[in-house]
């Protein structure tokens, strides 16, 4: 009777291990202005797990969503979305996303997304990327917070 109850008790827990944690949806407003100042994404900088989905809401017209492709996983399909419009990045494979307002890049409108745990490699690659005047300001803040 014990062998049989502890091994019940051994199924369950292997079939409770089994089970992925909940995927969630975290939302981005693209908005004009925010607690950093003028054209941003809000939050900025985002922790995600494996399977998550980032949605990107424009909060404030003439925004848009997408890849900064150096900033990137080689293994993932860019993103991008259109002026306007929501855009919805399901994150799948561990590392650090990127993303850019094209319309306004060159005014700091940049967000980063980190997906799982990121090697100290991967970040010092990141800030080797060259973005325009704000936008590397602003990057290098979130690159600071990558843990």
């Amino acid at each position: 009777m014990v062998n049989f109850v502890a091994r019940g008790i051994l199924c369950l827990g292997m079939a409770l291990a089994a089970v992925p944690a909940e995927a969630k949806t975290i939302v981005i407003h693209m908005k004009n202005k925010g607690a950093e100042g003028s054209m941003v994404f809000e939050p900025a900088f985002v922790k995600a797990a494996p399977g998550d989905v980032i949605r990107f809401v424009p909060t404030d017209p003439s925004h848009n969503a997408e890849t900064i492709p150096a900033m990137w996983p080689a293994s993932v399909k860019p993103a991008k979305g259109m002026i306007n419009k929501e855009l919805a990045v399901p994150v799948t494979t561990p590392g650090l996303y990127g993303f850019k307002c094209l319309p306004h890049y060159g005014m700091g409108m940049v967000a980063l997304v980190q997906v799982g745990d990121v090697p100290a490699a991967s970040v010092a690659a990141a800030r080797a990327v060259r973005l325009p005047g704000l936008a590397a300001k602003r990057m290098n803040g979130y690159l600071g917070r990558v843990k």
